[in-house]
């Protein structure tokens, strides 16, 4: 029987706390199907601690060594969130709510982030996060990584822009200036520039992609809901909501910006020999991510990890058996569908665009 041949794919990796144990079983299964080749990956904040964790496992054990990577990566946070007070109440347990919400801990911290600074509260700017990706990646072996490019995003405090660090330059600093949430540590200081969350300004960036690799086809591992029906009313609700759509704003600028070349494109307006048709591709599971809450986030308890990396996997199997045969030919986002919204908007654009 002859072998499937590998096609190559882009991955771009949102970040989003404890919710990147969705991407990790998205990866798993990518990783185990092997009908892929992962040439680039951009990812920021827990994206981009995926993509560093992958790297160091492709260079020491292949794909295997990959998942085993992931696998151990995602075990030590759970094992260093163990004795953390931000644990699920006994109501949250017994009702199977995977939230903090109900935690006196987390609501106290909650509030603590809205009044005084990471200066204030964290002044030794303590992150267990730092600790084990120091631990369970070579940085030195990640930069000699071959098998595959690296994008990391984070945001330059002072300008407002998006820095993207690439794999011959990484750093640990690097990564945990990708994710770098300002309300909770101290921002992060690379050649005397300090860093945020990427997150604000790339969540994650694209256009790395477009002159460095040569396949066409990007998959999104969304993890930030874009959609959420519902006007927010508390505060907890309307601070959610806003950092979600913060978060998902320069993603889509650039979706929007690569659907506008590909209509070009194919009317003709645009030469194929100067400009590439990039194929978008989207693995989401909002169905089951979106009630979780922001909360969530920060649940390391390793019964929610796995829950996480089980249904990122099925996602990602089940879409790889419808369109795995689309890769290198069409893009299986419905692009028009999430932008144009409304017929009247549809109308609006088409009049803008004659």
């Amino acid at each position: 029987m002859a072998m499937t041949r590998k096609k190559p794919i882009n991955l771009a990796l949102q970040g989003g706390g404890a919710h990147g144990a969705f991407t990790w079983g998205v990866l798993d299964a990518l990783l185990e199907d092997g009908r892929v080749h992962v040439e680039g990956i951009s990812g920021t904040s827990a994206g981009a601690m995926n993509g560093v964790v992958v790297a160091d496992g492709l260079m020491r054990g292949g794909e295997d060594g990959a998942r085993q990577a992931l696998s151990d990566f995602w075990h030590a946070v759970s094992d260093a969130g163990r004795f953390s007070p931000l644990q699920r109440s006994l109501i949250d347990i017994f009702m199977g709510n995977w939230s903090l919400d109900n935690n006196p801990a987390y609501l106290f911290f909650d509030l603590m982030n809205r009044l005084a600074s990471p200066y204030d509260m964290n002044p030794f700017d303590v992150n267990p996060l730092r600790d084990i990706l120091d631990e369970f990646v070579d940085f030195e072996r990640v930069r000699s990584c071959d098998e595959m490019k690296i994008f990391i995003s984070a945001t330059n405090v002072e300008t407002g822009r998006v820095k993207v660090f690439n794999r011959r330059e990484l750093t640990l600093d690097m990564v945990m200036a990708s994710a770098c949430l300002p309300f909770l540590f101290k921002a992060v200081e690379i050649d005397d520039v300090p860093y945020w969350d990427g997150g604000y300004m790339g969540n994650p960036v694209l256009f790395p992609f477009f002159q460095t690799c040569s396949s066409e086809d990007i998959l999104i591992v969304q993890i930030n809901p874009i959609e959420r029906p519902g006007t927010p009313r508390t505060a907890r609700e309307i601070l959610n909501r806003v950092n979600e759509i913060t978060f998902n704003g320069s993603l889509m600028k650039e979706l929007r910006a690569i659907d506008f070349v590909r209509r070009l494109i194919e009317d003709g307006r645009l030469d194929r020999k100067d400009y590439r048709r990039i194929n978008l591709h989207m693995v989401e599971a909002q169905d089951e991510i979106a009630p979780l809450g922001a909360s969530s986030k920060l649940n390391a308890e390793w019964t929610f990890l796995r829950y996480l990396f089980a249904i990122g996997r099925d996602t990602a199997l089940d879409w790889l058996d419808r369109h795995y045969d689309d890769l290198g030919q069409r893009s299986t986002v419905d692009m028009r569908a999430l932008f144009q919204g409304t017929e009247n908007e549809q109308q609006e654009l088409a009049r803008a665009l004659q």
